[in-house]
């Protein structure tokens, strides 16, 4: 039975309620006695914590005084007149002479290569020059620095003799030729028929540790004659349609074009390629003997 709880007392639950209503009681009158003589304080002694303004009238502004006019400046006086007394009868008279001119420039121009118009100077005589008419249109020469797209180098570089030990390849290193050289030097290749006609070539690279196979054979390339009329390029339209159209070429030298491996111009027939098995048959194969020549 020692999971049962014992049974509450409720004389010290009523003992308990009675002591907190006292002291909330007691704490409630404590605050109203507190509360009321700092209001009487305050009453009896004025507010210490009210801020008080007073408004100041700003003194009147005396208004500006006009400046004093100043007194026009006297005018200037008039020039006085030059008085030249006439010379005396017998007086000496003196006469300056004239001065001379200056001597010319010594210093040549500097030479021109263009005149005003932009046109070069050049070796002509006076009379092609007086009789030779203005241009209506003059080139004009580029102006500023023509120059300024050129980038050349300042610095000349002379060969050495260890020239010949560096890839003339740009974006090659001496690591990456060493092991190409490498691989090359160790790649092993054969070629095994594996059934008449089969062949299998194999490559085993040591250097890299590895290998494969493929086809002995490569794949054939495009041939380079046409028996389809259509796979050729249409004929192009002239411009005069008046003239007479390029005759089409025979049957033997389609046959003959076909034979050299050579794409067959337009208006070759369509079975040319029959045609030149056919021929080449007709050529294996024996003539039949006259019997009007025994």
């Amino acid at each position: 039975m020692r999971w049962r709880q014992a049974p509450p007392d409720r004389g010290r639950r009523w003992v308990a309620l009675g002591l907190v209503l006292v002291l909330h009681v007691l704490f409630g009158v404590l605050t109203w006695h507190e509360l009321r003589l700092r209001a009487l304080e305050e009453a009896r002694h004025g507010r210490r914590d009210a801020l008080q303004v007073r408004l100041i009238p700003a003194a009147p502004r005396a208004a500006p005084s006009a400046p004093p006019e100043l007194a026009p400046p006297p005018p200037p006086p008039p020039p006085r007149p030059v008085v030249r007394e006439p010379p005396a009868k017998q007086a000496m008279t003196v006469t300056l002479p004239e001065p001379a001119p200056a001597p010319p420039s010594t210093v040549a121009p500097p030479p021109q290569l263009f005149d005003a118009t932009g046109q070069p100077h050049l070796p002509t005589s006076s009379s092609s020059a007086s009789a030779a008419p203005a241009p209506d249109y003059v080139q004009r020469m580029p102006q500023g620095d023509s120059q300024v797209m050129k980038h050349d180098s300042p610095v000349t570089y002379q060969a050495t003799r260890f020239d010949n030990d560096w890839t003339p390849v740009r974006g090659n290193s001496s690591v990456d030729d060493a092991l190409k050289r490498a691989v090359d030097k160790t790649t092993v290749s054969h070629t095994f028929h594996v059934a008449p006609g089969v062949r299998v070539k194999c490559t085993v690279v040591l250097a890299a540790l590895a290998g494969g196979c493929g086809s002995g054979n490569p794949p054939r390339g495009p041939s380079g004659r046409s028996g389809d009329m259509r796979l050729n390029m249409a004929p192009a339209s002239t411009l005069a349609p008046d003239m007479p159209e390029p005759k089409p070429p025979s049957v033997n030298d389609c046959i003959a074009i076909y034979r050299a491996n050579k794409p067959l111009p337009q208006g070759c027939p369509v079975d040319t390629a029959a045609r030149s098995v056919d021929a080449e048959m007709r050529e294996r194969s024996p003539q039949p003997e006259n019997p009007a020549g025994h």
